[in-house]
């Protein structure tokens, strides 16, 4: 079984998203290593636009590969503050670096406790692998 990457900074979902906190009310969200690998090689990806709400455990985009089109869906509720727009004419760059040049969204919560409580529902490094291994 290969091993995939987790780093132990983000937090993550069961869905494979993992979300890294930016700042009191700030967060970076992406697709997990276990995510596109199970993808394959992704050729588009769509996200909202910078202002539009995202709902907690509601679809905000797709990412789509060789193989199939898979719903990204929000950790948690907030604010689109930035799209990665490299992915534009880069998508392969969620296969390449999903934690890093692959990023999809930055986001904004309306409270540092609302992001908190947020982050404490999600899953650590090695509650993700421990789900990625069943």
């Amino acid at each position: 079984m290969s091993e995939f990457r987790t780093p132990a900074d983000l937090r993550y979902t069961a869905e494979h998203e993992w979300v890294r906190r930016t700042g009191d009310v700030t967060a970076r969200l992406g697709i997990t290593d276990y995510a596109q690998s199970q993808l394959g090689d992704v050729v588009f990806v769509q996200l909202p636009e910078a202002g539009a709400e995202l709902t907690a455990g509601e679809s905000f985009g797709e990412v789509e590969s060789t193989k199939s089109v898979s719903d990204v869906f929000a950790p948690l509720t907030a604010k689109v503050v930035g799209v990665n727009s490299d992915l534009d004419g880069n998508p392969e760059l969620v296969n390449g670096d999903p934690y890093e040049a692959g990023w999809l969204v930055d986001v904004e919560v309306a409270s540092k406790d609302e992001l908190d409580a947020a982050l404490a529902d999600t899953l650590d490094a090695d509650g993700y692998r421990a789900i990625t291994q069943n």
